[in-house]
Parts: C-alpha cells; structure tokens; sequence
C-alpha cells in the first residue's frame, strides 16, 4: 500500500510554510493522522490543499485554482507573498519501502497573469534538491527531462557537471539531439504548462513510476458528504465506489448486496450496533428507474426513507460503507466527520478510521475532544495561529508532559480540553 509519509505546503492561503513528517519534522506520518485545532487555524485549507493537488492532476492549475470557491490563484495565494505556491510530498510505494519517493510542485503566473506549472519534479531519495536526487521527472515550465522504465537518472554527472533550476530549460532545450542527455533520459515539451507532467506521461507505458504515481494521487478519496446530497434519487444502477458528495449511496447499496452480500451484511450489523432499532437497510427501483434507499425500523412496519432520516444517521451509514469498499483508495481523507454525530459515538468512530487504515491510509480534521480520545499522540497535529496570523503545526508526541500523562492512562482529548496540547 502506497503511503504518505510527509507533506510539505508553502504559500498557500494561511499556510505560509507548514509540513508535516519526513523528512522535515522526523518521524513519517502515521497510518491514521488527525489535524486539531480551533476554527479559523487553518484545518479547512490544510484539507483543501490536498483537494487542490488532486484538481490540478485532474483538470490543470488554472481550473483547480478557480474550483471550489477558490476565487483564483490572488485568492489562494498567501496574502502579502509573490508566490510561487508549493507542495511537496514524499511518499513510499510499498510498506516500508525505501527510499522514499518525492514529488515537487510549484504554482505561479505566467506573463499573461495566468496560473501555470513553473516547476515540477518526481525524485527519489533527496527531496531537499531533486538536482542532486535520483530522477524520474524533472520539468520547468513544461520543458525538460523524464526517465523511461523503472531505473532513476542524476543530472549531475553531465558534462554540465550538475543543472541549476534556471538554466534547465535552457539546457534540455539545447540539447533535443540527446547528444548530451543521461543515458535513458528523453526531452520532453508539454503543450500547455498549465497541466501537469505527471498527468501527461503518468499515461504512458514507458514511464511505469510515473504512471504509479499518478494512479496513486487519482486513487485518493476526498469527502465532500453532504446528507441533502445522499437524500437525492439517483438513477437505479449498481457503482462500485461511493462519489465524494455521497449522492450515489443507494448505487453503491445495490453494488454491496449484488457482489458482496456477505460483506454488505457486515454492514448493516455494524450499523445496527451503532444506530439502535435499524434492523435492515435495502433499495427500491421507482417506476421511472430512480433508487430509493429504505431504512427498516424495528418498531414500525413500513420503512423509513433516506430523505426522512436524520443527518446522524445517513453520516454514520455513509462512513461505514466506505470503509466496507472491497477496493480501497489509498488516501482518505475527511474533513470534521463529527458533524451532526452524537458524541458518545465519536471515540469508536475514530478506532474504526484507525483500523481501517491497515489498508487505506485516513487523514482527518476535526475540532471535537471525544473524536481525539481514540487516537494516540503521534496520530494528532496540532493547528494553531502565530503571531504573524499565518498557521503553524506540531505534533502531539513532541510534548513530554502530555505522552507521559497518556501513558498514565489520561485521555487525549480530555488533555486538548485542559489546553495541554497548546505550543508551549
């Protein structure tokens, strides 16, 4: 399972320059990460800035900038700054896996005032200078190198003896002959630099550890649930994964009892231990091919629909089902799951998220104490506001007085309450 063990923001609305993980903060992310904070921190844009990344691989920078009430690149750029906007990952392809492999992108404008890719790298080893790293891709502007098959290349070692980031365009430009390029490198050119090298050459054979990468950010499932969305009447047809919004979930319903009767059974026992009285949930096809999704009380006779449940409820069914996907994505991440759920269900919904994540690594905001009381220190990041109004972040696992009053068997979120988790 592919894993990201570090993430990296810079000039990005009010993350300034954050990271989390290796290789700038030490130990690598967890399987199960949570981001807590008060309003206002930053924990939405934190959410979005992996939203962002997954619009630019699917639609290009100038449309992910608009996206989603973006407003733009003015808008996402951190005020008072000139950009470029920058991310980093790093990430491991396999369990443990080494070395790890690193992705670099930066955002700025064009001479025209028009968002486009200035930089961008796929590396593996040292992400602090893909000059200096083992190479699959390495772009400026849309202009310079990718390796083919699976081995790296160095761009040290040329009779260049090592390229500086302003002279490679220059440099591969030059030399389209390839009478001076490292063996299995080619010269590649984007036609729009505003889309990304990885979604162009991520699609060809030749290229397999860019393609794995991009398959690996496409695969990243971003929650957008809304209940008025799940309570909407889709057309009858089994789907396979549930849609960011959660307007497919009765497709997926029909998907579950039709493939998977025995894991969808599991379901709905779980969600019968969590929702006391819902004693069956099933579908039903409308005489003009819409699907209804029906919810069986055990104390009344006819079933309750999904547009007369509670938000709660549908929430709750929602997050079970996804983690019941028989094809997980890699990434999950969730922004504030706790909304409209009762509190005493928070803390078991948190070791559901954090058992799933043996397979799908999960990645949530949330700003609720009980949710916090079934994680552990090095799961939590703390988002806070400096002085200068731009976000910082640490981990709740570098603060000594808090891990030794955990081992003392003190709950978490309790301690975020006393304000134990605060920088100090």
């Amino acid at each position: 399972m592919a894993k990201i063990v570090g993430f990296r923001v810079k000039n990005f609305k009010s993350l300034k320059e954050i990271a989390l993980g290796t290789p700038w903060t030490g130990e690598p992310l967890t399987p199960m990460t949570a981001v807590i904070g008060k309003n206002g921190v930053g924990k939405s844009t934190l959410f979005d800035a992996f939203g962002f990344l997954s619009d630019c691989l699917n639609s290009g920078v100038e449309d992910a900038c608009d996206f989603r009430e973006r407003g733009g690149f003015q808008k996402i750029l951190t005020q008072g700054e000139k950009g470029p906007i920058e991310f980093a990952i790093s990430y491991t392809e396999s369990e443990n896996a080494t070395p790890i492999t690193s992705y670099g992108l930066h955002i700025d404008l064009d001479k025209s005032g028009r968002p486009q890719v200035v930089f961008e790298s796929l590396s593996q080893g040292h992400i602090a200078d893909p000059f200096q790293s083992d190479v699959f891709l390495l772009l400026s502007t849309g202009i310079g190198l990718a390796w083919k098959g699976k081995q790296t290349g160095r761009l040290t070692g040329t009779e260049e003896g090592g390229i500086k980031f302003d002279k490679l365009k220059k440099f591969v430009t030059r030399d389209k002959s390839k009478k001076k390029l490292p063996k299995e490198a080619e010269f590649v050119e984007l036609d729009d630099p505003r889309k990304l090298g990885i979604a162009t050459l991520g699609s060809l054979k030749q290229h397999p550890r860019i393609a794995s990468f991009r398959r690996f950010i496409e695969g990243w499932y971003l929650s957008y649930f809304t209940p008025d969305a799940a309570r909407s009447l889709p057309l009858a047809g089994p789907q396979k994964h549930l849609s960011i919004h959660g307007d497919n979930i009765g497709n997926v319903v029909q998907f579950m009892e039709r493939e998977h009767p025995e894991r969808f059974q599991v379901v709905l026992d779980r969600i019968a231990r969590k929702i006391p009285g819902i004693g069956k949930i099933d579908t039903e096809k409308t005489k003009d091919g819409r699907l209804l999704l029906k919810f069986n009380d055990k104390g009344f006779r006819d079933p309750f629909y999904a547009q007369q449940m509670s938000d709660g409820t549908l929430k709750v069914f929602a997050y079970l089902l996804l983690l019941e996907d028989p094809d997980p994505p890699p990434f999950l991440c969730i922004e504030e799951p706790e909304n409209g759920l009762y509190h005493k269900l928070l803390e078991s919904l948190a070791t559901e998220f954090r058992e799933h994540a043996a397979d799908t690594q999960v990645f949530v905001t949330t700003h609720q104490p009980y949710f916090v009381n079934g994680l552990d220190p090095e799961e939590v990041w703390i988002l806070e506001k400096g002085n200068d109004g731009f976000s910082t972040i640490h981990r709740a696992s570098d603060n000594l007085t808090v891990t030794s009053l955990v081992e003392q068997e003190l709950p978490l979120g309790g301690l975020w309450y006393s304000d134990y988790l605060d920088a100090r």
